[in-house]
């Protein structure tokens, strides 16, 4: 060696030993001393070094560490729906199911050596120490994939030599209690790839609309190469910039004979096609994530939503969800204010289709699920089976449809029908059919209004409910899947389970995290239902909603409240219920003459129509099937 050489070298070791001095003394010298050792010697100065490194977090750790992932919400039939996620969109995949093309790329553009070094690469160490003191700034890593591994996991961004001492260190340790593999998957599955995407999976997926599996050569080495500065060589903003590192991670991987030069060429080639950006992307049907969203966070937490990897198969039925969307638009453009529209399968009590206002763009407020509203008449069917559970009562039992008044507080209450007339005696099945109120106030009065929000209770409407002697006439404030709950209930002849958008929902790796099979339970007398049912069947063909009629059996009931401030359809076939709620926010009327006969009933069969179109028609059990009480 000349002197001059020495000379050189005795400069070099001066410079550095005062630079790295401005770090810590003990800590600088050593990584003197480090640099300038063999790579064994390296290793175990490093390793000593770590006695005084008390403050850095274990690294074993990482045997239970979960990284944030992204959950999936999907439709009944495994459709996708939406996706979810905090500040990292990341699925996490197995290294095995990873492409080769990608591994390999990775590894030749950001740590060719990988499988060679236990954690620190001392040759590429001291050139870029010895280039960031010639600059006067930290411009090179000479990282590792461990070492970016660790400070990924564990350490700040902030561009200083005692982070780097840092990485070194925690690089070392993870390297004594880690695989390799195991240290490339988690590498691979952590780093940040630009758009808010987290590991490579969805990456590609962004990128290249296709699984990491199926990366070739060409769309692996453009991803590989966007790991050095994600958000400037992103092909969504610089194809140009993208290609030229593409080309640079190529010719790295030609360099190191891990490809030949026609594969090199071939890539260079190939034309690629890209994806779109996948993060924060907004829902096509948004009041239907919403209301998943929020009854998944009451089981689980709003961070396991955003961070747990969830996949969330849920009830909606795609196809009725685009039919109500498309109502609902139809209907508003027919001159409704705001409407809510909510279909059930009262075999399951699984929600079918939600849609809670016009335009989610101008409300995000979902009246589906949130807006609590009067029902009007609508209430009234839950007054019938009341009195036909006491025993008695049954359809055909004669009331008198005329004037009555009852005490309330220091006044007289008298209620009075629509139309302000008197029929005398009916039939329930007619006092019900042509919805008089008189008798409905009648009979609550008869069976206890007490006793009818037990009913109530047990039907699955849980908004305060007061016993206030207007009650039989809908004086208390409901939502619409609450209403359409009930109805199920009773069109399932009185088998009842709680309302649900879930199904089931999975962990990342498929194992089973919640089974919402339907636990059906029987709250009503069957023959009361039954009887309910078929009195509700009359509304339909000869009362208030023969604008519902769908040519099979129909059972439900309309709604209309005290200056039309709510109009109601509710009403059933067998295989599915649906409630149709119109009204305006403010509660202000919609206008004379809107009833739930005139406006909702037909917006009600204009969904339904094309919703049980392909259903076989079947009928409500008669009451005769059972045992009356």
């Amino acid at each position: 060696m000349s002197s001059n050489t020495l000379s050189h070298k005795n400069n070099e070791n001066e410079s550095t030993a005062q630079f790295v001095g401005g770090a810590g003394k003990v800590a600088g010298a050593t990584l003197i001393g480090v640099l300038m050792l063999s790579s064994s010697l390296v290793a175990g100065g490093l390793v000593g070094l770590a006695i005084s490194f008390q403050n850095l977090p274990d690294v074993r750790i990482l045997r239970n560490y979960t990284p944030s992932e992204t959950t999936y919400i999907y439709d009944v039939k495994g459709k996708h729906l939406t996706s979810l996620h905090g500040e990292a969109n990341r699925e996490v995949v197995p290294l095995d199911e990873i492409s080769p093309h990608l591994k390999r790329a990775v590894m030749a553009i950001e740590d060719s050596y990988f499988y060679s070094h236990k954690g620190v690469n001392v040759t590429s160490a001291g050139r870029a120490l010895k280039a960031n003191f010639s600059r006067g700034e930290t411009s090179e890593g000479g990282s590792t994939l461990t070492m970016q591994l660790v400070k990924n996991l564990f350490l700040s961004p902030e561009r200083a030599f005692t982070r780097k001492l840092a990485e070194a260190v925690l690089a070392l340790r993870v390297e004594q209690v880690f695989k390799k593999n195991e240290i490339l998957e988690l590498y691979l599955n952590q780093i940040y790839w630009g758009h808010n995407n987290y590991g490579a999976e969805t990456a590609s997926q962004s990128y290249f609309s296709k699984s990491v599996r199926d990366l070739n050569l060409a769309e692996s080495a453009m991803m590989a190469g966007i790991i050095q500065a994600p958000e400037d060589l992103s092909p969504f903003r610089n194809m140009k910039a993208a290609t030229a590192r593409q080309h640079v991670v190529l010719q790295r991987m030609r360099d190191l004979q891990w490809i030949t030069e026609k594969e090199e060429k071939q890539a260079r080639d190939y034309k690629i096609k890209l994806g779109k950006i996948t993060s924060f992307q907004g829902s096509e049907m948004p009041y239907v994530t919403e209301a998943i969203v929020k009854e998944v966070e009451k089981k689980f937490g709003r961070d396991t939503v955003l961070k747990g990897g969830l996949r969330i198969q849920s009830s909606i039925d795609t196809k009725l969800q685009r039919i109500a969307e498309e109502t609902v638009r139809q209907s508003y453009r027919a001159g409704a204010d705001q409407m809510a529209l909510v279909a059930v399968d009262p075999r399951t009590h699984y929600v079918k289709a939600i849609v809670g206002g016009i335009d989610y763009k101008k409300s995000q407020y979902n009246r589906a699920t949130q807006a609590h509203r009067q029902p009007g008449s609508a209430f009234k069917p839950f007054v019938y089976y009341s009195a036909f559970a006491s025993g008695k009562y049954g359809p055909d039992s004669t009331i008198m449809d005329s004037p009555v008044g009852y005490p309330d507080g220091d006044e007289m209450y008298y209620p009075q029908n629509y139309d302000r007339s008197f029929g005398g005696a009916m039939t329930l099945r007619r006092a019900l059919e042509m919805s008089r109120n008189v008798p409905a106030v009648k009979l609550g009065q008869e069976v206890g209004l007490n006793k009818v929000i037990e009913i109530c209770r047990s039907l699955g409407i849980k908004s305060p409910i007061e016993p206030v002697i207007s009650l039989p006439l809908g004086a208390v404030d409901v939502t619409p899947l609450e209403m359409v709950t009930a109805y199920a209930t009773l069109a399932n002849n009185g088998w009842h389970s709680d309302p649900t958008l879930i199904v089931q929902v999975t962990d990342s790796k498929g194992g089973l995290v919640l089974d919402n099979r339907p636990k059906l339970r029987l709250v009503l007398d069957p023959w009361s239902a039954a009887a309910t049912n078929e009195l509700m069947q009359g509304v339909v063909n000869r009362g208030t909603a023969t604008a519902a009629q769908l040519g099979r059996p129909v059972a439900g009931k309309t709604g209309t409240t005290s200056s039309e401030k709510d109009i109601w359809f509710v009403g059933s076939v067998p295989q599915l219920s649906t409630a149709v709620w119109i009204g305006n926010d403010d509660n202000t009327p919609l206008g004379s003459g809107a009833t739930g006969g005139m406006v909702a009933a037909p917006i009600w069969r204009n969904f339904m129509s094309q919703a049980v179109r392909d259903l076989p028609v079947e009928s409500f059990r008669p009451p005769s099937d059972f045992q009356k009480p």
